[in-house]
């Protein structure tokens, strides 16, 4: 009973406590942030290795345990490494103890990554170095569909436009999507033509390198003027790579359109994404950090009109542009 004699022998005292309460309690509720998924402090880092047309089996033994045995050596504060080869791809993922540097983990991992590339097979790249916690999940899926653009259109906008424009959403993080077709430039060889020739698939591809560089040219100074100095030492569109010069046999110079034709195409296609029916693309947002989730999906279906209009205006042109080929 000692509180109420204290409360009755200073009243003004409670009396402003209970303003205080009242007062943090209210600020407290707008302040707050209000999440769906709770945040866990338990850091991540994936490292994605890519070598196209090995098995599991050998990946597994070439790339993955060399990566394994030089992570577990030259990256701190690991609490424990998982791993999965599949045909062409290896993933290590590394956990962290909560405490530790993230930013200076994801330093280490690139720096030994260089690192381990030296007894790699040739013609590896470096890995993909992605950041996540366990509190990166899915939260918001957008559907990309047309009855117009074809995949690999769809795949374009989807990877070089939509990605690059909310990629300012703060706490949200865009992986690569799914369904679509990859575009790439194919060079589809002849066998038969390529052999009456007494040409080899080296030499297309020898000729192909050596007449598509970027190089730097410079400038002229003519007088009082400088000019910007340009060289067409790189087909500007995949059909003038038909034109280029493979090799001279006996005096006559054997185009590529002679053995090859090449054209704007795209990847091997690995998943397909169906949208009412119809082949479509699939963007997935993913969340990353402490923001939350409610705000990051409130700040994106505010983006998605504005994103509309461009892509429907973009859409339009595109199909007038390609219906004109």
């Amino acid at each position: 009973m000692w509180i109420v004699r204290l409360a009755l022998r200073r009243p003004y005292t409670f009396v402003v406590m209970a303003l205080a309460i009242l007062l943090m309690g209210v600020v407290a509720i707008y302040r707050m942030p209000a999440d769906v998924f709770p945040d866990i402090n338990i850091p991540v880092i994936s490292a994605i290795w890519t070598y196209s047309g090995v098995s599991p089996e050998e990946m597994a033994d070439v790339v993955t345990t060399r990566t394994e045995r030089g992570y577990t050596t030259g990256v701190n504060d690991v609490e424990h490494i998982e791993s999965q080869s599949l045909a062409g791809l290896s993933v290590v993922r590394l956990y962290f103890h909560p405490n530790a540097k993230i930013e200076s983990a994801v330093a280490q991992v690139t720096a030994q990554s260089q690192g381990i590339l030296s007894v790699m097979p040739t013609g590896m790249h470096s890995p993909n170095v992605i950041r996540y916690n366990a509190a990166s999940v899915p939260i918001l899926q957008l559907g990309i569909s047309s009855d117009e653009l074809s995949e690999q259109q769809l795949y374009d906008l989807s990877y070089n436009f939509l990605r690059t424009q909310l990629a300012n959403t703060q706490g949200a993080s865009f992986p690569l999507p799914y369904g679509g077709k990859p575009r790439q430039i194919m060079v589809d060889i002849d066998p038969e033509k390529l052999y009456a020739h007494g040409l080899s698939a080296s030499d297309v591809s020898t000729a192909l390198n050596l007449q598509s560089l970027i190089l730097p040219t410079g400038s002229a100074k003519i007088g009082t003027r400088e000019y910007r100095v340009e060289l067409n030492n790189s087909p500007r569109v995949p059909e003038a790579f038909n034109n280029l010069p493979v090799k001279t046999v006996n005096g006559t110079t054997i185009y590529l359109r002679e053995v090859a034709q090449v054209r704007d195409g795209s990847a091997v296609q690995t998943n397909i994404v169906r949208h009412d029916g119809r082949r479509s693309a699939l963007l997935t947002v993913l969340k990353n950090g402490d923001v939350s989730t409610i705000d990051i999906v409130g700040k994106i279906k505010k983006a998605l009109p504005g994103l509309s209009a461009i892509v429907v205006r973009e859409t339009c042109t595109t199909s007038c542009e390609y219906r004109g080929r």
